[in-house]
Protein backbone atom coordinates (compact mmCIF):
# COMPACT_ATOMS: atom_id res chain seq x y z
CA UNK A 1 0.00 0.00 0.00
CA UNK A 2 1.29 3.39 -0.68
CA UNK A 3 1.81 6.20 1.39
CA UNK A 4 -0.97 7.95 -0.51
CA UNK A 5 -3.63 5.15 -0.18
CA UNK A 6 -2.85 5.05 3.62
CA UNK A 7 -3.49 8.85 3.96
CA UNK A 8 -6.44 8.59 1.55
CA UNK A 9 -7.87 5.69 3.55
CA UNK A 10 -7.20 7.85 6.81
CA UNK A 11 -8.93 10.91 5.70
CA UNK A 12 -12.38 8.47 5.09
CA UNK A 13 -11.88 6.69 8.29
CA UNK A 14 -11.44 10.39 9.84
CA UNK A 15 -14.63 11.55 7.64
CA UNK A 16 -16.86 8.47 8.37
CA UNK A 17 -15.93 9.09 12.48
CA UNK A 18 -16.92 12.39 12.32
CA UNK A 19 -20.31 11.60 10.31
CA UNK A 20 -21.37 8.67 13.09
CA UNK A 21 -20.25 11.09 15.74
CA UNK A 22 -22.58 13.19 14.39
CA UNK A 23 -25.30 10.78 13.98
CA UNK A 24 -24.67 9.04 16.74
CA UNK A 25 -25.27 12.21 19.04
CA UNK A 26 -27.92 13.45 17.57
CA UNK A 27 -29.84 9.40 17.85
CA UNK A 28 -29.00 9.74 21.49
CA UNK A 29 -30.42 12.95 21.94
CA UNK A 30 -33.70 12.66 20.08
CA UNK A 31 -33.54 8.96 21.52
CA UNK A 32 -33.95 10.37 25.04
CA UNK A 33 -36.64 12.86 24.19
CA UNK A 34 -38.79 10.60 22.26
CA UNK A 35 -38.77 8.06 25.22
CA UNK A 36 -38.99 9.66 27.83
CA UNK A 37 -41.72 12.20 26.27
CA UNK A 38 -43.62 9.20 25.15
CA UNK A 39 -44.20 8.52 28.63
CA UNK A 40 -47.63 9.06 29.67
CA UNK A 41 -48.17 11.12 26.87
CA UNK A 42 -51.91 11.58 25.63
CA UNK A 43 -53.81 14.28 23.15
CA UNK A 44 -55.18 15.92 25.80
CA UNK A 45 -51.92 17.55 26.00
CA UNK A 46 -52.34 19.75 22.95
CA UNK A 47 -55.84 20.20 24.02
CA UNK A 48 -55.18 21.69 27.60
CA UNK A 49 -53.75 25.00 28.96
CA UNK A 50 -51.15 24.25 31.41
CA UNK A 51 -52.00 23.71 35.08
CA UNK A 52 -50.58 23.99 38.33
CA UNK A 53 -47.50 26.06 36.99
CA UNK A 54 -47.29 23.46 34.30
CA UNK A 55 -47.00 20.19 36.47
CA UNK A 56 -50.33 19.27 34.88
CA UNK A 57 -52.56 20.66 31.84
CA UNK A 58 -51.25 20.70 28.78
CA UNK A 59 -49.80 23.07 25.96
CA UNK A 60 -52.86 24.52 24.05
CA UNK A 61 -51.87 28.34 24.90
CA UNK A 62 -48.39 27.72 24.58
CA UNK A 63 -48.66 26.27 20.89
CA UNK A 64 -51.23 29.44 19.91
CA UNK A 65 -48.42 31.50 21.21
CA UNK A 66 -45.72 29.78 19.43
CA UNK A 67 -47.76 29.96 16.40
CA UNK A 68 -48.36 33.56 16.32
CA UNK A 69 -44.88 34.43 16.80
CA UNK A 70 -43.81 33.01 14.08
CA UNK A 71 -46.54 33.98 11.35
CA UNK A 72 -45.25 37.54 12.66
CA UNK A 73 -41.66 36.33 12.17
CA UNK A 74 -42.16 35.07 8.75
CA UNK A 75 -44.54 37.32 7.30
CA UNK A 76 -41.94 40.40 8.16
CA UNK A 77 -38.78 37.64 7.29
CA UNK A 78 -40.20 36.66 3.64
CA UNK A 79 -40.60 39.77 1.95
CA UNK A 80 -37.66 41.85 3.14
CA UNK A 81 -35.74 38.53 2.90
CA UNK A 82 -36.26 37.79 -1.18
CA UNK A 83 -35.84 41.33 -1.58
CA UNK A 84 -32.46 42.01 -0.16
CA UNK A 85 -31.56 38.70 -1.45
CA UNK A 86 -32.35 39.63 -4.43
CA UNK A 87 -30.55 43.39 -4.08
CA UNK A 88 -27.46 41.39 -3.32
CA UNK A 89 -27.11 39.04 -6.27
CA UNK A 90 -28.42 41.14 -8.83
CA UNK A 91 -28.59 45.14 -8.53
CA UNK A 92 -24.88 45.26 -6.97
CA UNK A 93 -23.14 43.20 -9.70
CA UNK A 94 -21.09 45.96 -10.96
CA UNK A 95 -19.43 46.58 -7.49
CA UNK A 96 -19.38 49.33 -4.93
CA UNK A 97 -19.18 50.01 -1.34
CA UNK A 98 -22.81 49.72 0.00
CA UNK A 99 -23.39 45.76 -0.93
CA UNK A 100 -20.36 44.79 1.08
CA UNK A 101 -21.22 46.76 4.19
CA UNK A 102 -24.91 44.79 4.28
CA UNK A 103 -23.11 41.91 3.92
CA UNK A 104 -20.81 42.46 6.23
CA UNK A 105 -23.95 43.80 9.20
CA UNK A 106 -25.75 40.54 8.05
CA UNK A 107 -22.48 38.38 9.27
CA UNK A 108 -22.25 40.34 12.11
CA UNK A 109 -25.90 40.17 13.11
CA UNK A 110 -25.67 36.20 12.66
CA UNK A 111 -23.38 35.77 15.08
CA UNK A 112 -24.77 38.19 17.93
CA UNK A 113 -26.15 36.59 21.00
CA UNK A 114 -29.64 36.05 21.32
CA UNK A 115 -29.99 37.71 24.31
CA UNK A 116 -28.66 40.96 22.74
CA UNK A 117 -31.26 40.70 20.63
CA UNK A 118 -33.67 39.75 23.14
CA UNK A 119 -32.33 43.44 25.22
CA UNK A 120 -32.63 45.28 21.65
CA UNK A 121 -36.28 44.33 20.62
CA UNK A 122 -37.09 44.95 24.50
CA UNK A 123 -36.08 48.40 24.08
CA UNK A 124 -36.96 49.34 20.77
CA UNK A 125 -40.08 47.76 20.14
CA UNK A 126 -41.72 47.20 23.60
CA UNK A 127 -40.60 50.18 25.35
CA UNK A 128 -39.32 53.00 22.22
CA UNK A 129 -42.61 51.62 19.90
CA UNK A 130 -45.11 50.87 22.68
CA UNK A 131 -45.78 47.32 21.58
CA UNK A 132 -45.08 46.04 25.09
CA UNK A 133 -44.42 42.57 26.22
CA UNK A 134 -46.08 40.73 23.50
CA UNK A 135 -46.51 38.42 20.50
CA UNK A 136 -45.56 41.13 17.82
CA UNK A 137 -42.63 42.44 20.08
CA UNK A 138 -41.40 39.02 20.13
CA UNK A 139 -41.73 37.99 16.62
CA UNK A 140 -40.21 40.99 15.17
CA UNK A 141 -37.20 40.48 16.98
CA UNK A 142 -37.01 36.91 15.72
CA UNK A 143 -37.51 38.26 12.24
CA UNK A 144 -34.00 40.20 12.68
CA UNK A 145 -32.55 37.30 14.23
CA UNK A 146 -33.78 34.95 10.93
CA UNK A 147 -32.86 37.40 8.63
CA UNK A 148 -29.59 37.50 8.07
CA UNK A 149 -29.62 33.64 7.77
CA UNK A 150 -32.23 33.65 4.91
CA UNK A 151 -30.98 36.53 3.18
CA UNK A 152 -27.55 35.20 2.77
CA UNK A 153 -29.44 32.10 1.69
CA UNK A 154 -31.74 34.16 -1.01
CA UNK A 155 -28.38 35.67 -2.27
CA UNK A 156 -26.25 32.63 -2.90
CA UNK A 157 -29.35 30.87 -4.21
CA UNK A 158 -29.87 33.25 -6.63
CA UNK A 159 -25.80 34.10 -7.80
CA UNK A 160 -25.79 29.57 -8.64
CA UNK A 161 -28.52 30.09 -10.94
CA UNK A 162 -27.06 29.82 -14.35
CA UNK A 163 -26.12 33.53 -16.21
CA UNK A 164 -28.09 31.85 -19.44
CA UNK A 165 -31.24 32.36 -17.39
CA UNK A 166 -30.97 36.01 -16.98
CA UNK A 167 -30.15 36.39 -20.74
CA UNK A 168 -32.80 34.16 -22.22
CA UNK A 169 -35.09 36.36 -20.16
CA UNK A 170 -33.43 39.83 -21.80
CA UNK A 171 -33.55 38.39 -25.06
CA UNK A 172 -37.19 37.80 -24.82
CA UNK A 173 -38.07 40.97 -23.44
CA UNK A 174 -39.84 39.57 -20.05
CA UNK A 175 -40.08 41.98 -17.08
CA UNK A 176 -37.46 41.68 -14.02
CA UNK A 177 -40.67 41.10 -11.92
CA UNK A 178 -41.41 38.15 -14.50
CA UNK A 179 -38.10 37.23 -14.48
CA UNK A 180 -37.75 36.54 -11.09
CA UNK A 181 -41.52 35.43 -10.42
CA UNK A 182 -41.26 32.79 -13.21
CA UNK A 183 -37.76 31.83 -13.64
CA UNK A 184 -35.43 32.42 -10.67
CA UNK A 185 -37.44 32.12 -7.83
CA UNK A 186 -39.26 28.90 -8.56
CA UNK A 187 -35.39 27.64 -9.72
CA UNK A 188 -34.07 28.76 -6.99
CA UNK A 189 -36.71 27.10 -4.27
CA UNK A 190 -34.18 24.77 -2.98
CA UNK A 191 -31.50 27.13 -1.12
CA UNK A 192 -34.67 29.12 -0.22
CA UNK A 193 -36.24 26.70 1.58
CA UNK A 194 -32.99 25.61 3.11
CA UNK A 195 -32.17 28.93 4.65
CA UNK A 196 -36.52 29.09 5.78
CA UNK A 197 -35.65 25.77 7.71
CA UNK A 198 -32.53 27.50 9.32
CA UNK A 199 -33.90 30.23 10.01
CA UNK A 200 -37.02 28.78 11.55
CA UNK A 201 -35.24 26.56 13.49
CA UNK A 202 -33.31 28.91 15.20
CA UNK A 203 -36.62 30.76 15.88
CA UNK A 204 -38.16 27.75 17.43
CA UNK A 205 -35.76 27.03 19.51
CA UNK A 206 -35.10 30.45 20.97
CA UNK A 207 -35.53 31.08 24.36
CA UNK A 208 -33.27 34.31 25.65
CA UNK A 209 -34.37 36.67 23.66
CA UNK A 210 -38.39 36.21 23.94
CA UNK A 211 -38.30 35.64 27.48
CA UNK A 212 -37.31 39.84 27.20
CA UNK A 213 -39.79 40.06 24.24
CA UNK A 214 -43.19 37.66 24.12
CA UNK A 215 -43.14 37.48 28.02
CA UNK A 216 -43.45 34.23 30.18
CA UNK A 217 -47.44 34.16 30.86
CA UNK A 218 -49.23 30.87 30.41
CA UNK A 219 -52.88 31.71 29.33
CA UNK A 220 -54.32 32.03 25.82
CA UNK A 221 -53.28 34.63 23.68
CA UNK A 222 -56.60 36.56 22.09
CA UNK A 223 -54.07 39.22 20.04
CA UNK A 224 -50.93 39.82 18.82
CA UNK A 225 -50.47 42.83 22.00
CA UNK A 226 -50.86 40.22 24.39
CA UNK A 227 -47.89 38.12 25.84
CA UNK A 228 -47.45 34.64 25.53
CA UNK A 229 -44.82 31.90 26.16
CA UNK A 230 -43.46 29.68 23.79
CA UNK A 231 -42.82 26.06 23.88
CA UNK A 232 -38.67 26.97 24.48
CA UNK A 233 -39.26 28.75 27.32
CA UNK A 234 -41.95 26.65 28.86
CA UNK A 235 -39.64 23.81 28.41
CA UNK A 236 -37.28 25.68 30.57
CA UNK A 237 -39.23 26.63 33.24
CA UNK A 238 -40.44 23.47 33.75
CA UNK A 239 -37.07 22.14 34.16
CA UNK A 240 -35.15 24.46 35.87
CA UNK A 241 -38.31 26.62 37.74
CA UNK A 242 -41.05 23.93 38.35
CA UNK A 243 -40.39 20.84 40.67
CA UNK A 244 -41.87 17.83 39.69
CA UNK A 245 -42.14 19.72 35.66
CA UNK A 246 -39.60 17.27 34.14
CA UNK A 247 -42.37 15.05 32.64
CA UNK A 248 -43.94 17.41 31.28
CA UNK A 249 -40.84 19.41 29.82
CA UNK A 250 -39.80 16.35 28.07
CA UNK A 251 -43.30 15.87 26.62
CA UNK A 252 -43.17 19.57 25.32
CA UNK A 253 -39.67 19.02 23.87
CA UNK A 254 -41.35 15.89 22.29
CA UNK A 255 -43.73 18.27 20.56
CA UNK A 256 -41.20 21.18 19.78
CA UNK A 257 -38.99 18.25 18.01
CA UNK A 258 -42.08 16.49 16.03
CA UNK A 259 -42.62 19.80 15.42
CA UNK A 260 -39.19 21.19 13.85
CA UNK A 261 -39.46 17.56 12.02
CA UNK A 262 -42.86 18.49 10.63
CA UNK A 263 -42.21 22.18 9.54
CA UNK A 264 -38.91 21.05 7.45
CA UNK A 265 -40.03 17.92 5.58
CA UNK A 266 -43.32 20.24 4.71
CA UNK A 267 -41.36 22.58 2.86
CA UNK A 268 -38.53 19.96 1.47
CA UNK A 269 -42.15 18.41 -0.04
CA UNK A 270 -43.39 21.68 -1.38
CA UNK A 271 -40.31 22.09 -2.85
CA UNK A 272 -39.89 19.16 -4.59
CA UNK A 273 -43.93 19.43 -5.57
CA UNK A 274 -43.63 22.82 -7.62
CA UNK A 275 -44.13 22.83 -10.57
CA UNK A 276 -42.16 25.61 -11.19
CA UNK A 277 -39.27 23.75 -8.95
CA UNK A 278 -39.49 20.52 -11.55
CA UNK A 279 -39.68 22.52 -15.01
CA UNK A 280 -36.12 23.96 -14.17
CA UNK A 281 -34.35 21.28 -12.43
Amino acid sequence: MTGVETQNRLAALAIWSAGLLILGAFTLIVGDIFWRGFSGFELGFLTEDPADAGRAGGIRSVLAATALILLVCLAVTLPIGLLTGIFLADYTAGGGRFAPLVRRSLDTLAGVPSIVFGLFGNAVFAHLLGLRISILTGGLTLAIMVLPFFIRSAEESLRSLPVSFSQAAEALGLSRLTFYGKIALPAALPGLMAGLVLGLGRALAETAALIFTSGYVTRLPESLLDSGRTLSIHILDLALNVPGGAENAYRTALVLIVLLFAINGALMALTRLSPSYREYR
